[in-house]
């Protein structure tokens, strides 16, 4: 089989992105996120620079070079080795070869706005939801997971302003720390909304972030989440929506199942007043909520060992019991603990457990990078599960990830090629299956063990001056 080179023109186009993810035209799911409706992103927020044919640094290059970078991690993950990837595909294609010097493409990467990048990943997900077959939804209605977790960065002054360090460590220990909520599609995996901001202070915490995503929900959607999202506002604010909630009941919340209207054994309806109105909501918004809330309570029996708890207590708006069981709610709950798995995914094979960018603006795009490429990795494993007659949860993201990330320059400057390992990638995908463990019993402990090295429990410069001090003359 012969391959030959794709257009001299490739770089100026966002077909190079697609092509590196093993996208073409008349997949399933292939026009969530088409060359055209990236390229009218950039246009809509009027993004565009180095367009001319002798520059290298065009939109369609950087972003593709800074989504290489979440493939892959310690010394792949840096600019010197996205720049050389650069080098390696303007080579391929003929091209004089670009400087190894990394200050063109990091300017051209800050002119990449993280509101284009945040639209690219929330335009993915929401089409490819769409079209999801019904059999992947629950109960023909579309569930969202939500969860909260946090990323350091880089120990530089700009970043401790905007994302300031835990106040227990000790200045010049600690790193900077923020704090991320993501939404999660049930059906696909993909992150339909994201939020974040620094890891304490006012309006920091989770249920915070995740009323700036209310926007993301659409009629009918239900959200998943832990005791976390269970407080009334949340809930009323929701179902104002037409948004249901599925959560577990709030540590300090008491059950009574005497109370109420019973549906069930364990299983009954009850009548939350308003509390007083919060510091953050304005008393125009608090008078317009109603007096009073009826929310579903029922109990969830844990037979397996090991787990922590006998049984728990599940709170829901969804209260018509002859549609919605008990039974389906508690298999629902159970599916919750899906979205410690696709934060893993995000956070531990991507990488974005410690990011890299030494400033707020540049840690904003790095975090989107890492979601568009999460989602772009979804994308394709949803082509694959959809062709095998699989769900998508039955795959393996990390094999899905390695393929990518394979032949991710070759498959750039290559088109006949693309399509072809691009197709074999997909039929291969549904062998590697993630195992079916509902029962698991793993002590969280490690075998092997880790390096001997001392903390650092003074800051570095004091140190390093200590260790100058005691060098003889």
């Amino acid at each position: 089989m012969s391959y030959r080179n794709s257009s001299p023109t490739l770089p100026l186009r966002f077909s190079l992105v697609l092509r590196s993810f093993l996208q073409h035209a008349g997949l399933p799911f292939s026009d969530a996120l088409s060359e055209d409706e990236i390229q009218k992103v950039f246009d809509t927020q009027d993004v565009g620079f180095a367009m001319q044919e002798d520059e290298v640094y065009c939109p369609a290059v950087t972003l593709w070079a800074f989504l290489s970078q979440v493939l892959f991690k310690d010394e792949q993950r840096s600019c010197a080795a996205a720049v050389a990837r650069v080098v390696v595909m303007f080579v391929a294609l003929g091209k004089d070869s670009p400087s190894s010097n990394t200050g063109a493409y990091c300017r051209a990467r800050a002119k990449l706005p993280e509101s284009v990048l945040q639209e690219l990943v929330e335009d993915v997900a929401r089409r490819c939801e769409q079209q999801v077959p019904t059999a992947w939804l629950w109960k023909g209605r579309h569930v969202h997971l939500v969860d909260g977790t946090t990323f350091s960065m880089p120990d530089t002054e700009a970043n401790q302003a905007e994302f300031p360090q835990p106040n227990t460590q000790q200045a010049g220990l600690g790193f900077p720390i923020a704090r991320l909520v993501v939404l999660v599609s049930l059906a696909t995996a993909l992150t339909t909304g994201y939020a974040m901001g620094p890891y304490s202070g006012k309006e920091s915490g989770e249920t915070a972030l995740l009323r700036q995503l209310f926007e993301q929900f659409s009629v009918g959607d239900i959200l998943l989440g832990d005791r976390y999202y269970c407080g009334w506002f949340t809930l009323v604010l929701l179902l104002q929506r037409g948004v249901d909630v599925v959560t577990r009941q709030h540590q300090l919340r008491t059950t009574d199942f005497r109370r109420g209207r019973r549906l069930g054994k364990s299983d009954h309806l009850v009548v939350w007043p308003k509390p007083a109105r919060p510091d953050w909501m304005d008393k125009e918004t608090y008078d317009s909520l109603p007096d009073s809330l009826t929310v579903r309570e029922l109990e969830v029996c844990v037979e397996q060992p090991g787990f922590r708890v006998d049984s728990f207590v599940v709170v829901t708006t969804l209260t018509q019991a002859t549609r919605y069981s008990n039974a389906d709610i508690a298999k629902l709950y159970h599916k919750r603990w899906l979205a410690e798995l696709d934060i893993r995914a995000i956070k531990i094979s991507l990488g974005m457990d410690v990011l890299r960018c030494k400033s707020p603006e540049m840690i904003r795009r790095e975090v989107a990078a890492c979601l568009l490429a999460y989602n772009l990795i979804r994308q394709t494993m949803l082509q694959s599960a959809y062709q095998a007659g699989v769900s998508p949860r039955h795959q393996s993201f990390t094999a899905a990830l390695q393929k990518i990330a394979a032949g991710f320059v070759v498959l750039a400057v290559l088109e006949t090629c693309a399509t072809t390992v691009g197709d074999t990638h997909r039929e291969q995908l549904p062998s590697h299956r993630v195992g079916h463990r509902p029962d698991r019993i793993e002590p969280r402990c490690l075998k092997r063990r880790p390096k001997s090295q001392k903390l650092l429990t003074i800051p570095r410069d004091q140190a390093r001056a200590d260790l100058l001090a005691t060098r003889s003359p």
